[in-house]
């Protein structure tokens, strides 16, 4: 039998005959439980907002998606769609054309950007559960805006005798306007009729007008093989980096393909940096709280100073003196790290299944049980436990038994 571990857990169920002792160890016992809780909370709301932030933009950013290397467009060939049709594990591309445009409705106008997509956009992103109401439209001139721009210019749906005017500026000097758009000004303006009105978030709400890819690219003066981007949607089961190298070898140098983390890195870096800063604060207030263990492990020491003389005499080390201690405070912060995970996980269950804590009133404060955040709190308050017990331990010498 270890015999540090059994006198450390005799220790641990025993009750000391000063009461001060008793509620000091309680205390301490009751701060690890709560510190822990609150860690692990604190982690899962976090982990829930994060996803809940990426819902957001996931609903416009395709798996993959490849941007010219330089400027703004780039063409594909006839014999590049056919390669990436073949491409194993791709499921679906989409071509797209988006510039900044001016939007105009009587007497109101406002800047976004006129997108150009076509019939396989809808498949590859789920831009599709965004429509708030209205159709996609399947007429030529139809298009679908964002809530935000529809809110500022308050155009009607399908008001076919006075569309929206949608004005882009020329491109330079010499280029020939095409059959429909008016040469002798120093812009081209294409009239669109809405058709329906998307909501995701703010600021999406207020980017994007979605038309057809031709008449965008007749309105841009781009032939029908310039795009400004291309929409990949894999397989369930497919490698990101496989179908990634696949586009690359199939496109070369002329693009640049992102993964869907890729086309957003400011924002998970923002969300990583959130999520280190959250962890860091609350384990400062761990660590302070563990000061309590110290002093409790301490005042322990001197409430059993005539136990540690006698199994002294008895042939105890010091250095097995000084393992019970160590050993007691680490069950003590081992198990108050785990009450606080258990507790935490039972909170944030009831979140998940009752919904009980909302932002609105029909929002509910989303939540997410991961269990890499359970590994890192106990984690955390064993490394903790594991410092503030040797410290505590290291105070038992020889001059404090023989005292």
């Amino acid at each position: 039998m270890n015999f540090p571990l059994y006198i450390a857990k005799r220790y641990l169920r025993s009750k000391s005959t000063q009461n001060a002792v008793n509620i000091i160890n309680f205390i301490t016992f009751l701060v690890i439980v709560i510190g822990s809780a609150a860690l692990f909370i604190v982690l899962s709301a976090f982990a829930g907002l994060k996803t809940f932030s990426l819902s957001f933009s996931n609903t416009f950013d395709p798996d993959l998606k490849a941007q010219p290397t330089t400027g703004k467009y780039f063409s594909i060939t006839r014999d590049e769609e056919s390669a990436l049709k073949k491409v194993p594990g791709l499921a679906n591309y989409s071509k797209e054309l988006e510039e900044r445009a001016y939007l105009t409705f009587k007497e109101k106008s406002c800047i976004a950007y006129i997108k150009g997509i076509d019939e396989n956009y809808r498949a590859v992103t789920g831009v599709d559960s965004t429509l708030y109401f209205g159709t996609w439209g399947e007429m030529e001139y139809n298009g679908v805006m964002g809530i935000g721009i529809y809110n500022q210019l308050g155009v009607p749906i399908d008001n076919y005798r006075s569309p929206m005017t949608v004005l882009v500026p020329k491109p330079g000097k010499g280029s020939l306007a095409p059959q429909g758009l008016n040469a002798s000004k120093p812009y081209n303006q294409l009239s669109l009729v809405l058709s329906g009105v998307y909501a995701v978030e703010e600021n999406l709400d207020k980017k994007y007008v979605f038309a057809q890819l031709p008449l965008v690219q007749e309105l841009l003066e781009r032939d029908s093989t310039e795009i400004s981007g291309i929409n990949f949607k894999l397989d369930s089961e497919a490698s990101v980096d496989e179908v990634k190298n696949s586009i690359n070898a199939i496109l070369g140098d002329k693009v640049f393909v992102l993964t869907r983390q890729e086309q957003n890195s400011t924002l998970h870096r923002m969300l990583k940096t959130e999520n280190l800063a959250t962890y860091l604060i609350f384990t400062l207030v761990l660590i302070i709280a563990l000061f309590n263990v110290v002093g409790a492990i301490i005042m322990m020491i001197l409430d059993k100073q005539q136990n540690s003389k006698t199994l002294f005499s008895l042939g105890t080390t010091l250095k097995e003196l000084r393992r019970i201690y160590f050993i007691q405070g680490l069950l003590v912060t081992s198990l108050g790290g785990l009450i606080g995970v258990l507790i935490g996980s039972l909170l944030i269950a009831s979140q998940l299944a009752f919904s009980w804590l909302k932002i609105t009133p029909s929002l509910a404060y989303p939540v997410e049980f991961n269990i890499m955040n359970v590994l890192l709190v106990l984690a955390t308050i064993v490394v903790l436990g594991f410092i503030s017990s040797k410290i505590a331990s290291s105070r038992i010498t020889k001059k404090l038994i023989m005292d």
